[in-house]
């Protein structure tokens, strides 16, 4: 079984300000989706993600997603393992359901499980 990384996010605390920038650096195509900014990076390759301002620590950050079956088997899995679940499976409404994780160094890590297709 496979855990392939299907999306990034860039923490900030100027969304507005910020999804600027990378537009204007890269020519990303943003567009505002609840309190975030998906953009698509206009390429076949590579993952789409998103720039977030959560409101509160940390500000700033990129974390990277790989897709799983089952969120609560992977943090019960990261806890054995040493790490530790940072934000519990958490919905996002109409496209699935994130986790985020420390790894035994403490470096975030998010797990996603798409919403059923249908």
């Amino acid at each position: 079984m496979g855990a392939p990384i299907v999306h990034f996010e860039i923490g900030c605390q100027d969304q507005p300000r910020v999804s600027k920038f990378y537009a204007d650096l890269f020519g990303w195509e943003i567009q505002p989706f609840g309190d975030v900014a998906m953009f698509n990076t206009g390429s076949e390759t590579g993952i789409q993600g998103h720039i977030n301002a959560l409101g509160h620590e940390p500000h700033n950050y990129v974390t990277v997603y790989a897709e799983v079956e089952d969120i609560d088997a992977m943090l019960a899995r990261v806890q054995e393992l040493g790490g530790k679940t940072i934000v519990p499976a958490t919905e996002v409404p109409g496209a699935g359901h994130f986790a985020w994780f420390a790894d035994p160094e403490g470096t975030p890590f998010g797990l996603w499980k798409s919403a059923p297709r249908g």
